[in-house]
């Protein structure tokens, strides 16, 4: 940290070492007593220099103060949690649907409708959870249930999963937005301003930019979720709307006048796993596939928009499967029904696909 900070014991010898050997400094006596006690409190106060000197090195901050002290230098604030929402397909007779009306999962994870709307037979609402973060994601079918009845409805479920819950930017996640905007130099509107532009706004992971991309004056951005996923069409709006609204170029947004922005999600490539694996006594295979799934998942958001990696590795694969608990040896792996690398291209992100454990 640049001082050097003593301990008690330290300081003690140091001052007793700078009195002449002229006077008695054993303990017990008065020289000795003295030095011991100023110690003491001196060593309070190095304790109270080196708490005040972590302050000013952002690895060792933490929450508020954190956010604080990069919000002070680079103006650039945490990612709040957002709301997941959900498309609910509602079966009714005459059955009034509000704003606010609540529908919930078994675990009561609960939905508020974003709509009005009178069902005959079978319709579709948004519906948005009433906790904000990752807690909304739901998988399929799972909203079924009403806390208040609401006449005339006779069954809710979501056919597909929840999206966009995100949890709030993590502390690691706002230190490296921190020195990734120390360290790419970011001026008028250059590549990396778009790449700012692009990461502040709440749901997005990654962000990539290509100049030029359909000539003069434009820009196309692409991104992936804060899940390392293809983004939904409300996050690529929002980033749109922020940075060019409509693509005009008129200045509208973060973007100078004449630049036209165009935003778009990366394209998700499956990544189709087959393979034969021996399994140890005492595991199943589904919950093998489930292990494995988690570790592809991993896998494929550690190397999401990646500058040097542009490839599913197939030995990484097979290391992954190696690792998974209950799994003794393996052969006959393909990764999209081939034996070699998969190249992600630069507007691709990898997505799990189907995984084929045998």
């Amino acid at each position: 940290m640049g001082l050097n900070i003593k301990t008690q014991e330290q300081l003690n010898t140091d001052m007793l070492g700078n009195i002449s050997d002229d006077y008695e400094k054993s303990t017990g006596f008065l020289t000795a007593d003295l030095v011991k006690t100023y110690s003491i409190e001196l060593s309070k106060v190095y304790l109270a220099i080196e708490k005040i000197m972590e302050k000013f090195d952002v690895d060792l901050l933490s929450g508020d103060e954190l956010e604080k002290f990069i919000n002070q230098r680079k103006g650039i604030s945490r990612k709040q949690a957002t709301y997941a929402k959900v498309v609910l397909t509602i079966t009714g007779n005459n059955a009034g649907i509000n704003v606010g009306n609540v529908f919930s999962t078994a675990g009561n994870i609960q939905f508020q409708s974003l709509e009005t709307k009178l069902i005959n037979g079978t319709d579709t609402i948004t519906a948005q959870c009433t906790q904000a973060g990752s807690i909304g994601m739901v998988g399929a079918n799972s909203i079924t249930l009403m806390p208040i009845t609401i006449a005339g409805v006779t069954n809710i479920t979501n056919i597909q999963p929840s999206y966009d819950g995100f949890d709030a930017e993590s502390d690691n996640d706002l230190r490296n937005r921190y020195y990734e905007a120390l360290r790419t130099p970011i001026t008028s509107a250059n590549k990396y301003h778009y790449l700012q532009w692009a990461k502040s706004v709440a749901g997005v992971g990654n962000a990539k930019c290509i100049p030029l991309w359909n000539g003069a004056n434009t820009v196309k951005v692409i991104i992936i979720d804060a899940n390392m996923q293809p983004a939904s069409g409300e996050i690529v709006t929002q980033v749109q709307s922020y940075i060019d609204p409509a693509i005009n170029g008129l200045g509208d947004g973060q973007a100078p006048i004449g630049a036209f922005c165009t935003v778009v999600s990366a394209t998700g490539k499956a990544i189709d796993i087959s393979v034969d694996v021996e399994i140890a006594t005492g595991y199943f295979l589904d919950d093998v596939k489930q292990n494995f799934e988690s570790k592809l998942r991993d896998y494929l958001k550690s190397i999401a928009f990646s500058e040097t990696v542009k490839y599913v590795s197939l030995a990484k694969i097979g290391q992954l499967i190696m690792e998974t608990n209950g799994v003794l040896d393996y052969q006959n792996l393909l990764v999209n029904a081939g034996t070699a690398n998969v190249t992600i291209g630069d507007e691709e992100v990898g997505i799990v696909g189907t995984i084929t454990i045998l």
